[in-house]
């Protein structure tokens, strides 16, 4: 989340905290806090959402690797040939070397971004499927605010919480129950 979108949530939060006559009064104001990371990486469907990532993560390294080692090859045994072969053969060998090259760095960053726009349609996905289950699980316990933790790779929203409002563990319950 960048700075205006978190600006704009503590600005929220602080006018639904502000609201006297609004009908909630300082008891029935409840807030809870949710990490939706953890709910992604502990829920069943969410586990093997991200083993899924992993192994089409994995699957594209081999194939990288595989390009890897035969660049490797073919290098090695243009440096050996070298002194060998005529300047016809040699610059023949180089330019099939460097087209081999260039194709390996255009595949790596094709893999790169399959890769990158997986792992995005994932986030987006679990975000919006959580934002469901927690929204209504808060609904439900009258919860009046449900922030999101935030981690060290995104923007940390709530610096500190109490062990008693992360309903964390809950939104992870209940994500098992509607999406097995």
């Amino acid at each position: 989340m960048n700075r205006g979108k978190w600006c704009a949530v503590a600005g929220v939060v602080l006018l639904v905290l502000s609201q006297e006559g609004s009908g909630l009064s300082a008891e029935a104001f409840k807030v809870g806090v949710i990490d939706q990371q953890a709910v992604l990486e502990k829920s069943k469907s969410g586990k093997r959402a991200l083993d899924a990532l992993k192994e089409f993560s994995a699957s594209r390294q081999k194939i990288v690797s595989a390009d890897d080692q035969e660049l490797k090859k073919i290098e090695k045994e243009l440096k050996d040939q070298e002194a060998g072969l005529s300047e016809a053969v040699r610059r023949e060998k180089q330019e099939q070397f460097r087209t081999k090259l260039e194709n390996y760095q255009r595949r790596l960053q094709d893999f790169n971004r399959e890769i990158q726009a997986k792992q995005k349609e994932l986030v987006e996905e679990y975000r919006e499927k959580i934002g469901k289950v927690a929204a209504a699980m808060a609904e439900k316990a009258g919860y009046s605010v449900l922030l999101d933790k935030g981690s060290d790779a995104t923007l940390r929203i709530v610096i500190y919480n109490h062990n008693a409002i992360d309903l964390t563990d809950q939104v992870v319950k209940e994500f098992d129950r509607r999406y097995p």
